[in-house]
């Protein structure tokens, strides 16, 4: 049949040679066909594939924001506007909904990887029934390249050992560079390259958005001058805007005064901009400011600069983020490419981030840990010029996060709404989309993009991958609205769930209820039950600013049911709203790598993050080594370390004396330092926590051994009850990344004697790992 697309069943079997042979070569009369090189049809696209992180729909300059976007703007004017796309409203689930073409749920991905549990729409282990888009395309002859965000790696696979099965490298990306996690610290980022973890360059300067867009423009070159005739499918994620919101001073600079006025403000004057831009309906309302919010009149006006400071960062960042990106469509461009490339520019993962607490936070680890008291006025007032820079960890308030969404109600996590879930797209390929500077209404989502991709190269969407039967796609192409602005919209019902947020959407109809509040980590969520849904008709109610549930129960009864068919369908029961409880393995029930009370560590072993490494918080615990010092050497450096400058702890050494020092969020610190020193020979050192008990996040003592000696003692008056970071690592004979100790004499605390071997050893006789989930969370709320 010649309809049928190629690409059904991957791979495309070989095909054995059946013709005449000889034993002579040099005799052979029949010519040998060519050996094929694997090419996808003619006309199949490069496509750049861009995902912003955490910008909500009202930030960009692009579509009616503040914030100067000048190559999302660009590639508008000359392409299309998408206004009514869609994504999940938080990161992997996102992702792994794009690049599968299938809802979240259905791909194991119902949460962020940090918090999975055994159900299956929360495992976040992609089926092999769900090959993603780079797979097929790579079968089919592109050439696949990632920079940047994955977050879809299940964090019991996240180590050097793997599984590498659900990395990028594995997941039909020829070429990765980037991070696997939800974040990093863009001075100093966990960086991966295919499956290897290697640090990042010593250059002061560095910072990682210019490092990715030099390595996606060197792999376009590479790959254009080496296979000018394969397409290549480039997905750049660079994680920004997430927090930290780390950038360059000169960038912080332009952004200086530009929100002075506050987040009420600005969200008036986005929303005036966005009617006139047409991104948004003519008649459409500006919401209420969400519940929970402080009005911009209620701030102290001592804190104002504070905030106003905090929203010029965030800026500052994304404009950057906008301009490397730029670097890397400028690349395409300069190749002749630019008109032949379809572009897909996804202006965030979700809306705008609102995890930094109403007043923000100079160290994000807070916002969980607890410690947000610390931060006072007159502490951020010391502090200010250093958000941005490397010895912060920085987030914006709320109130700039809700002031990003505009016009909708709430922000990142809150699946419910559309400021959590509608993002501005652009798509740009003016050999094929003859309009320019249109705008689309189409409803669409994230899974849409998959089948769109496929479509435009011709390919199937396979039936068979690797001999397993694939679950079809849930998207719908969105290429029937290039050339047709008026086209019926083909994507006519789509659930939304993030911790019990939920929603659905049907032709024009949503139906919601908001469960928890995304900047309470700890808090208890109300019973299920207890929900309040919404019903709005968006068909005549842009914004879902005009609730009809009390004039339409029918209605809202009708959508209701039809969300339980499809959560039923797709794996979103049952229902899981626990936030902070399910980033303790124990709790949640995943796999973790340690098994027993004791990890064995060796030199060289670094970047061991949190879920890889054995779990030493709410508890006592020890950490033992066995070190070699030459003679007329002094040690100095870190022995064992983990965490960084948003928190974690270092057994070191310091002029031969033997050292263990806590840093609580980086805010309380305490170190305890033997007199003593180490000479030549081998020693045993050790340092034992002794943990105060009664609730999570308590003190403790430390004690510091020399061969059996106690040398040193220091008490802890806070420790991390939740994790100390979500990109540094646990290292042995040094300290990567932002350093958890300060006082190192040594680049990067580098170990100057031998390190034997080490051990972190649990101790006995403590149960906090056992207490029971309720009573965890209460004990979470009593210390907060």
């Amino acid at each position: 049949m010649s309809d049928v697309l190629p690409g059904s069943v991957l791979p495309i079997p070989d095909q054995a040679y059946t013709g005449p042979m000889v034993m002579d070569a040099k005799k052979m009369e029949e010519k040998l066909p060519p050996i094929e090189m694997k090419r996808p049809p003619k006309k199949a696209p490069n496509v750049l594939l861009i995902m912003l992180d955490d910008v909500g729909f009202g930030a960009s300059s692009a579509f009616g924001g503040p914030v100067p976007m000048p190559t999302a703007e660009r590639l508008a004017d000359d392409g299309l506007r998408y206004s009514r796309f869609h994504t999940t409203a938080i990161c992997s689930p996102t992702r792994a909904a794009m690049l599968s073409g299938r809802n979240h749920h259905q791909v194991g991905m119902g949460q962020i990887t940090e918090t999975a549990t055994p159900s299956p729409g929360y495992r976040s282990t992609r089926p092999n029934s769900c090959v993603p888009l780079p797979e097929i395309l790579r079968q089919s002859g592109y050439n696949t390249a990632q920079f940047g965000k994955c977050h879809e790696v299940p964090v019991w696979e996240s180590g050097p050992t793997g599984p590498f099965d659900h990395w990028p490298a594995f997941s039909g990306f020829e070429k990765f560079y980037g991070f696997i996690g939800g974040e990093t610290n863009q001075w100093t980022p966990a960086l991966i390259d295919g499956v290897s973890m290697i640090e990042p360059p010593t250059d002061p300067d560095y910072h990682l958005m210019p490092d990715l867009a030099d390595k996606a423009i060197d792999y376009i070159n590479q790959q254009k001058a080496l296979t000018p005739d394969k397409p290549f499918f480039i997905y750049f994620a660079p994680g920004a805007t997430h927090a930290p919101h780390h950038v360059p001073k000169e960038w912080i600079a332009k952004h200086k005064g530009k929100y002075d006025q506050g987040w009420d403000a600005l969200r008036q004057e986005t929303y005036r901009r966005q009617v006139a831009l047409g991104v948004i309906g003519a008649d459409s309302v500006l919401t209420e400011r969400s519940q929970g919010i402080p009005s911009w009149a209620e701030v102290p006006p001592e804190r104002k600069p504070i905030l106003a400071h905090q929203m010029e960062v965030y800026g500052a960042f994304l404009e950057y983020a906008d301009f490397h990106t730029g670097r890397v469509v400028d690349a395409v461009e300069k190749l002749g490419m630019l008109d032949d490339t379809l572009i897909m520019y996804i202006i965030g993962d979700n809306g705008a981030s609102a995890e930094g607490g109403l007043e923000g936070a100079f160290m994000l680890s807070t916002a969980a840990n607890g410690g947000a008291e610390y931060e006072t006025t007159e502490f951020w007032q010391q502090n200010l010029d250093k958000i941005g820079g490397p010895e912060a960890y920085n987030h914006y308030a709320v109130g700039w996060a809700h002031a990003m969404c505009t016009p909708y109600q709430w922000t990142k996590q809150v699946a419910s709404h559309y400021g959590g879930t509608r993002n501005g797209t652009i798509v740009h390929w003016p050999a094929m989309i003859t309009a320019k500077g249109e705008v689309r209404n189409q409803w669409h989502h994230v899974i849409d993009v998959a089948p769109t991709i496929l479509e435009l190269a011709g390919l199937a969407q396979p039936h068979t991958v690797n001999g397993v039967t694939q679950i079809p796609m849930h998207g719908v192409s969105m290429a029937y609205t290039f050339n047709d602005g008026g086209a019926a919209e083909r994507h006519n019902t789509q659930y939304f769930e993030i911790m019990g947020n939920r929603g659905i959407y049907h032709r024009g109809w949503t139906a919601q209820t908001r469960h928890r509040t995304p900047w309470d980590v700890v808090g208890a969520a109300p019973d299920f039950s207890d929900d309040v849904w919404e019903l709005y008709d968006t068909t005549v109610d842009w914004t879902q600013s005009n609730n009809l549930a009390r004039e339409n129960p029918a209605k809202l009864a009708e959508l209701q049911q039809l969300f339980l068919i499809e959560a039923t369908r797709y794996n979103v029961i049952p229902l899981d709203d626990r936030a902070a409880q399910r980033m303790n393995p124990e709790f949640a029930g995943r796999p973790t790598i340690v098994k027993g009370d004791t990890l064995r560590l060796f030199e060289g072993m670094t970047r061991l993050n949190e879920n890889v490494a054995i779990n030493v918080k709410n508890r006592s615990w020890s950490v033992t080594a066995e070190i070699e010092v030459p003679e007329g050497v002094s040690p100095g450096g870190a022995i064992v370390a983990q965490g960084g400058r948003t928190g974690g702890w270092s057994f070191f050494a310091d002029a031969g004396r033997i050292g263990f020092h806590y840093n609580f969020c980086g805010l309380l610190r305490s170190t305890a330092l033997s007199e003593r020193t180490v000479d030549a020979g081998t020693h045993q050192v050790r340092a034992e926590f002794a943990y105060d008990g009664g609730g999570i996040g308590r003190g403790g003592d430390v004690t510091v051994f020399i061969d059996g000696d106690s040398v040193a003692t220091a008490h802890v008056e806070r420790t991390h009850p939740m994790y100390f970071s979500f990109d540094e690592g646990l290292d042995v004979g040094i300290d990567t990344g932002m350093p958890a100790y300060e006082g190192y004499t040594t680049p990067k605390g580098e170990f100057t004697a031998k390190i034997v071997w080490a051990e972190i050893h649990l101790g006995p006789g403590d149960h906090s790992h056992l207490i029971d989930p309720e009573e965890w969370l209460a004990a979470a709320m009593r210390h907060q």
